[in-house]
């Protein structure tokens, strides 16, 4: 059985991002969550109506699942060794042989079948990252990033979470790092990540980036023209599910990347830099501001729904947003 005081359990705000941070930390090569999300270009949005999650369109304000796993892999040189399955006893064979080999590894798995989750809080969600750094009294030892302390699971749990069906299905889906170099070049990966995420924010096609936010404001205007109330709550709430519940939500991604760029000021000594972080910190509460504008209108049984100015704050979360990539724009890097 391998140590399991060897692996140091972490906070985080999101899931890949601090599984992600946590297992090259564990490596040697320290870095923040917020500089990982940053560097993996992890900001964005999309409305993807063809992807359902109950039913609903799949809203997303992160780059899609496993992409900061890839993503930071091509800009820092690191290598991850990662691998699917089909049969599910093999995929039990090689998470003990990791484990017992003194690997720690991550794991993708459904939030809907991790019992040390709260009631209220597992729903079909098969994107969620966790570490399992060990195996003792029958259960396996894991470090889940949004938990402040290390939890246990027994094996049938974790196989139930590991091969959960439905969108997004996580397959077993395993990884860790296999290569990871002591030193980086921080002054180059950190202009060059951010030009990426600036040319997807404000260029993206139709459903992606601004434009993306301004379609789904626009489809919650139309709203209005619909009769079944029920199904406006329904989608409203599924939209603010979508921006607070599921990951670290909308406002909260925003706040990891302007932690991001505060970062990145102070190591490319970039004034600006401080401004943009500023300014996406408020753009974080101006979506904050429109999920619980959105949530007093669900709540709202009696009265009529202000679909309009709902969506108005949105396009305004939209607006302080623009400044800031503007701004980003502007500084050269």
């Amino acid at each position: 059985m391998n140590d399991p005081r060897v692996f140091q359990h972490r906070h985080y705000a999101h899931c890949e991002s601090g599984a992600v941070a946590a297992l090259l930390s564990h490596h040697g090569l320290n870095l923040s969550e917020p500089m990982v999300f940053g560097l993996a270009g992890g900001l964005t949005f999309a409305y993807l109506p063809f992807i359902k999650i109950n039913g609903m369109p799949l809203m997303s304000y992160r780059m899609l699942p496993k992409s900061i796993i890839r993503n930071v892999q091509k800009r820092l040189g690191i290598r991850f060794e990662s691998k699917t399955y089909r049969n599910k006893g093999e995929a039990l064979d090689d998470l003990r042989r990791f484990i017992n080999s003194g690997q720690v590894v991550g794991l993708m798995t459904s939030v809907y079948w991790l019992p040390y989750f709260p009631p209220e809080m597992r729903f079909q969600f098969n994107a969620h990252n966790l570490i399992v750094y060990g195996e003792e009294g029958g259960e396996f030892l894991v470090s889940d990033p949004v938990f402040d302390h290390a939890v246990r699971i027994r094996p049938e749990d974790l196989q139930n979470a590991r091969f959960a069906k439905g969108t997004l299905s996580p397959k077993g889906y395993l990884y860790y790092p296999a290569v990871v170099p002591t030193e980086i070049d921080l002054k180059t990966a950190i202009p060059a990540a951010i030009r990426k995420t600036v040319k997807m924010m404000l260029h993206g096609p139709l459903i992606f980036g601004l434009r993306g936010v301004s379609f789904m404001a626009n489809r919650i205007e139309n709203l209005q023209g619909r009769k079944d109330s029920r199904y406006i709550r329904l989608f409203l709430g599924h939209v603010v599910r979508m921006q607070e519940e599921i990951g670290t939500g909308g406002g909260g991604f925003r706040f990891i990347y302007a932690a991001f760029l505060q970062e990145a000021a102070d190591i490319l000594q970039m004034p600006s830099l401080q401004e943009a972080s500023v300014k996406m910190t408020e753009a974080g509460d101006r979506w904050r501001q429109f999920a619980l504008a959105c949530a007093k209108a669900i709540k709202n049984k009696e009265g009529g729904m202000d679909l309009p100015g709902i969506a108005g704050l949105l396009r305004d979360s939209a607006a302080a947003e623009k400044e800031v990539y503007l701004l980003l724009k502007k500084a050269g890097l």
